[in-house]
């Protein structure tokens, strides 16, 4: 991929990650995979940063119930991203989970003469696998996820062209991994298909004066596991284009996770986010800290 498609967020990890430097998957305390713990992507599920992925956050076996706590920024020439939240999962089948986001409008304040120097929205998120296993069997891992999402300061999204503040988006995804899959080394391929309306993830509302109606949204997702504890990979997210006052730019990133133990995880990446609101290449840091139990 073109490093100057990077777009925004994202880390790796996740949840559903953890192989062996050769071929033989690394098992944490009660049989799930190191690592499958996992990241937390911007809208608070297991995942990339810019991606859910099929896997079940925590570490969570049958009967059991596991959690996670993150905390993510993003830094853009222009704006800054904050996103902070937690998850529950149970059985590892399935996840609920609830995210902060708020996006600091930075010099465009300035600019564009705002009168407010923020967005800030509210996720709510639950996640089923559906069947298949992420490593065993003859079909990938598939989970259904819904998500509620709420913007709470609607003026701004409002002046330029958003029809609602609140909205309902669903996605199914898949993941796989393949031992040995990349010149030896474990190879983590995912794919989603998101059905949404969302401006910019839902920061500048839902629907607008281009178009008002849900799309079928591709995502995409590989990380090579180099280690038990380190992992390299890129992701990249469709968007939609529904405000005639801006375009919206696909995302895409390049990451880095770290793993030091099942509990933490530590993801850096680079993060393109491309035009926002006027304001072109916004591309930039991504660093999001996950701690699972």
């Amino acid at each position: 991929m073109n490093t100057r498609i990077l777009a925004p967020l994202l880390w790796l990890a996740a949840a559903g990650v953890g192989a062996d430097f050769g071929i033989a998957p690394v098992l944490a305390e009660g049989g799930k995979l190191w690592a499958t713990g996992g990241a937390t992507n911007l809208e608070g599920t297991a995942g990339g940063g810019i991606t859910p992925w099929a896997v079940i956050g925590s570490y969570a076996e049958e009967g059991q119930w596991g959690a996670n706590a993150f905390a993510t920024r993003v830094w853009l020439p222009d704006y800054r991203l904050d996103v902070a939240g937690v998850s529950a999962a149970y059985g590892n089948r399935v996840e609920f989970s609830y995210a902060r986001q708020r996006f600091d409008l930075g010099s465009l304040v300035h600019k564009a003469s705002l009168p407010e120097n923020s967005l800030s929205q509210d996720v709510l998120g639950a996640k089923l696998k559906l069947f298949g296993d992420l490593i065993y069997g003859d079909i990938p891992q598939v989970s259904l996820g819904l998500e509620y999402k709420h913007q709470r300061d609607f003026l701004i999204p409002q002046l330029v062209g958003a029809r609602r503040d609140h909205d309902v988006e669903g996605y199914i995804a898949a993941s796989r991994v393949i031992l040995g899959g990349f010149f030896g080394y474990n190879l983590l391929l995912n794919g989603d298909l998101r059905y949404s309306r969302a401006n910019e993830m839902g920061l500048l509302g839902f629907g607008g004066d281009r178009r008002d109606r849900r799309s079928w949204l591709k995502e995409g997702s590989m990380a090579v596991l180099l280690n038990p504890h380190w992992a390299v990979g890129m992701e990249y997210r469709e968007k939609p284009d529904n405000l005639s006052f801006a375009g919206e730019s696909d995302w895409a990133d390049v990451f880095v996770g770290w793993f030091p133990t099942k509990h933490v995880s530590v993801v850096l990446a680079y993060a393109r986010l491309g035009e926002i609101a006027t304001l072109q290449d916004q591309n930039g840091t991504y660093l999001s800290l996950t701690g699972s139990f």
